[in-house]
């Protein structure tokens, strides 16, 4: 592969883990959030710091980055996720920015708003998809572990699930530092993969889109959340020539999918072996209709 299509499989790889912990939260949980871009800027910062200031091999720097993420989206979780509902949103909201704000003023640490060059470009394409695989493995087994039944547990009714004893508060904070661990790891790689990080790269905007693609992918579906990475990512680079409509098209392909299939391209289904065995049947079965 070419130079530009390394780096577009590799730039995939990573959105894709940072979908899958949002997917996770949201999708499973049930929780709407648009502050996960802070959690990708904790895991960047802390993997870069570590990689230039303290000379950690790039590996540990990352998983590093992912635990640090997770800390505090666990600690943040405590408190905040007592909140139900559109409070958390705006709650979520806040801290995502007040995380990107605490970066981009601590110019002893993290440089402030002028970025942190000089990072080793050790995110190939190989690192990043090898990270994807472990991590949707990991994913996939969770959501149909006990803890995953319980997430959708939450997610379906919070209250029947309260009273029929699930500690629904415990399991929403875990599914948010569990996220955040994902989205900290993504930011980390992030670093990596682009040499160079600045605050600006975790805005609200940041976190707007991967809550898009979770939606455009179908909420409660990991293979969902993952073709809908794929697809929208693509757009966004088969577009770059037009750069002045690319952002136009990338929303007209969202609003085309929300009208036609609000529930997402996946809805809660996954791509198992018996769902592609089915749409070729159904395939075979409408070809045999149409000769009739």
């Amino acid at each position: 592969m070419g130079g530009y299509t390394t780096g577009i499989v590799t730039l995939l790889a990573i959105n894709c883990i940072a979908a899958l912990g949002v997917s996770l939260f949201t999708g499973f949980t049930g929780i709407f959030t648009l502050g996960h871009a802070g959690y990708m800027a904790i895991g960047a910062y802390t993997t870069t710091i570590l990689t230039i200031q303290h000379s950690v091999h790039w590996l540990p720097a990352i998983v590093a980055g992912g635990l640090s993420a997770m800390v505090i989206a666990y600690l943040i979780g405590l408190p905040t996720l007592k909140l139900v509902g559109d409070y958390y949103t705006i709650a979520s909201l806040g801290l995502g920015e007040a995380i990107r704000l605490i970066i981009e003023n601590w110019n002893s640490v993290t440089r402030g708003a002028r970025g942190y060059p000089g990072i080793d470009n050790f995110t190939t394409m190989p690192v990043a998809l090898g990270f994807l695989v472990v991590m949707a493995i990991g994913m996939f087994f969770l959501v149909n572990s006990n803890y995953g039944r319980a997430f959708k547990a939450c997610r379906d009714d919070y209250v029947a699930a309260s009273l029929l004893g699930f500690h629904t508060a415990r399991y929403r904070v875990q599914s948010l530092a569990i996220s955040g661990f994902y989205c900290g790891v993504s930011g980390a790689l992030l670093a990596g993969f682009m040499s160079f990080i600045q605050p600006v790269m975790f805005d609200m905007t940041k976190s707007t889109e991967l809550v898009s693609v979770v939606v455009f992918g179908g909420l409660g579906s990991m293979s969902g959340c993952l073709l809908g990475t794929t697809v929208l990512t693509l757009v966004t680079e088969l577009f770059r020539g037009i750069s002045q409509y690319r952002m136009l098209i990338y929303g007209l392909v969202l609003v085309l999918v929300m009208v036609l299939r609000p529930e997402g391209i996946m809805g809660t289904s996954e791509i198992t072996p018996s769902f592609v065995k089915g749409i070729f049947a159904r395939i075979a079965a409408r070809r045999r209709i149409g000769g009739v």
